[in-house]
């Protein structure tokens, strides 16, 4: 639970950090920019998707999104929300709604899947900006067909 902290200059300025690092996220994830990864994840993260999907540092993170997204059409991850406790400077987290839209490509372009949740996060200070270093995402509601989410597809 986060609790609320009154605004001070410092507090904000962190939420506007971590609101920037979970822009590049969606941006990543919309665009198949792996590489931006890099600015959102420690390389020593930990994340679980949706209860089943666990991964154990950024290289792993980065493949399991991308053989979800890559085979897939077009995506809009819509971040909203967010809640900052940074009330511990060395354990700051937060919490997020996401509703990520996804389009079936080819075959599967009529079909859609919907994922609606929310992600917790627990952030780390490094040299070159805030990195999440624990992610765990809960789905409240699925709409759709999963089977959007693939693997690109061989030549």
């Amino acid at each position: 639970m986060m609790h609320n902290a009154p605004s001070t200059l410092e507090q904000l300025l962190v939420e506007h950090a971590l609101a920037q690092v979970l822009t590049r996220y969606a941006t990543a994830c919309d665009t198949r920019d792996w590489a931006l990864l890099d600015q959102v994840f420690t390389a020593d993260c930990t994340t679980v998707y949706g209860g089943s999907y666990i991964c154990q540092d950024i290289d792993k993170v980065r493949h399991m999104i991308s053989s979800h997204l890559d085979g897939c059409g077009p995506t809009q991850h819509l971040l909203g929300n967010l809640q900052v406790d940074a009330s511990n400077p060395q354990a700051v987290r937060s919490k997020i709604q996401v509703r990520a839209a996804h389009k079936g490509l080819h075959e599967r372009s009529g079909t859609r899947y919907d994922a609606i949740g929310f992600y917790k996060d627990e952030w780390l200070l490094q040299p070159q900006g805030w990195r999440i270093h624990k992610r765990s995402m809960s789905l409240l509601l699925e709409i759709g067909d999963r089977s959007v989410l693939q693997p690109a597809a061989k030549p």
